[in-house]
């Protein structure tokens, strides 16, 4: 099990954090709370309640939420008891079902999408009793935690694997909001794909929706029109792979392993791997030694990953990601880490200056390569 990484991410500025965003097991029906029992508390296990923002068979975002969940129950045994809603819009509906579990006497309750912020910081002022955790936010309570992961790092890796790939040195970029968590995905991929091929460029379409399979679906048959050979995004669901396999082209995943769900014209994915999070979460439960905390995981703590590659991806390639991870594991290296231009060609980062949590949590601008508007 990856160890637990917990640390407060210090910044001033309010930040913009999104969400969404080995084949398991069938994905499982929806599940209504279930009644709370008048059971003595030592004879309860903890009871983990989960709001999702879309389907687990959305095979992106929500669905590797419910895989960690998965892993919680299979990982935990009878310590612990989960329930989940799906397709939960933002604002009065979390508001309506963070309440709703918290009134049942759930004693965690894990709200993954970053609009759920505002009702879950209400709901817990209400709860004081119960444990609140909210994915890619920045308010937090005695009670209530956020939790993310530095995906920026998997998807550098990713944009190596793109930028070695590509024969028309133009990669179709699907993304859904501008906002900084997206932006700082679309830099560090392109930082990715510049360290190997500085003639590439990364063009981006906005769709300004995290789950619409149909507009993903356009935005990347835009950019294949355009000349893309290979589409990547930032989306919740497998469209814009899709729409690249079906026109010959290569594409990168995002969220889960999507060539397990599209083939190997998915050449990688960065991915998430909620598990290791809510096992240690539940743990601390447990133990009676969970505290609010803002957890950012990086790639040492297994939240973030890289999926397997496609046998598609040439050795050479293999070894540069692996050279480069281990840069990023084992010295002072990060993905932001100068010298970085930005998008007009002008210094952003100098040589030798990596920039701060802060800085990458409100990132607004694009660095050279990225065709299209940060906002």
């Amino acid at each position: 099990m990856s160890k637990r990484l917990w640390g407060s991410i210090g910044f001033l500025v309010v930040v913009a954090l999104l969400v969404g965003a080995c084949a398991p097991p069938a994905t499982p029906e929806p599940t209504e709370p279930p009644v709370d029992e008048e059971i003595a508390d030592d004879e309860l296990p903890v009871r983990a309640a989960f709001v999702y923002i879309s389907p687990p068979g959305d095979l992106g975002w929500t669905y590797e939420h419910d895989r960690g969940r998965l892993m919680l129950e299979a990982e935990l045994g009878a310590l612990v008891e989960t329930a989940y809603m799906e397709d939960v819009g933002d604002g009065p509906d979390a508001a309506r079902v963070v309440r709703q579990y918290a009134q049942e006497g759930w004693d965690v309750i894990f709200t993954t999408s970053f609009g759920y912020m505002e009702p879950t910081y209400e709901v817990a002022e209400e709860f004081p009793d119960v444990r609140f955790e909210h994915c890619s936010g920045y308010m937090t309570r005695e009670n209530m935690s956020t939790y993310f992961g530095r995906i920026y790092q998997p998807r550098y890796l990713s944009g190596i694997v793109a930028g070695g790939m590509t024969e028309e040195n133009l990669i179709g970029y699907v993304a859904a909001f501008p906002i900084p968590e997206v932006i700082r995905g679309i830099n560090a991929f392109t930082l990715g794909v510049r360290s190997v091929n500085p003639d590439a460029e990364v063009r981006v379409v906005w769709t300004n929706t995290w789950y619409g399979p149909v507009l993903e679906r356009e935005a990347a048959e835009a950019l294949l029109d355009q000349g893309a050979d290979i589409i990547a995004q930032h989306q919740d669901t497998t469209e814009p792979q899709k729409a690249a396999e079906e026109r010959g082209m290569l594409s990168i995943g995002y969220n889960s392993d999507m060539r397990q769900f599209v083939g190997d014209s998915v050449l990688t994915s960065p991915q998430w791997n909620w598990g290791t999070y809510y096992i240690d979460t539940v743990r601390d439960i447990i133990d009676g030694t969970w505290r609010t905390s803002q957890f950012w995981g990086d790639l040492e703590s297994g939240v973030v990953m890289l999926a397997e590659m496609s046998p598609l991806v040439p050795d050479e390639l293999r070894q540069q990601v692996e050279t480069e991870r281990e840069r990023i594991l084992n010295t002072d290296w990060d993905v932001f880490c100068g010298p970085i231009n930005d998008q007009d060609g002008n210094e952003a980062v100098a040589d030798g200056v990596c920039l701060s949590d802060e800085e990458m949590l409100n990132m607004d601008w694009f660095v050279e390569g990225v065709i299209g508007e940060p906002g």
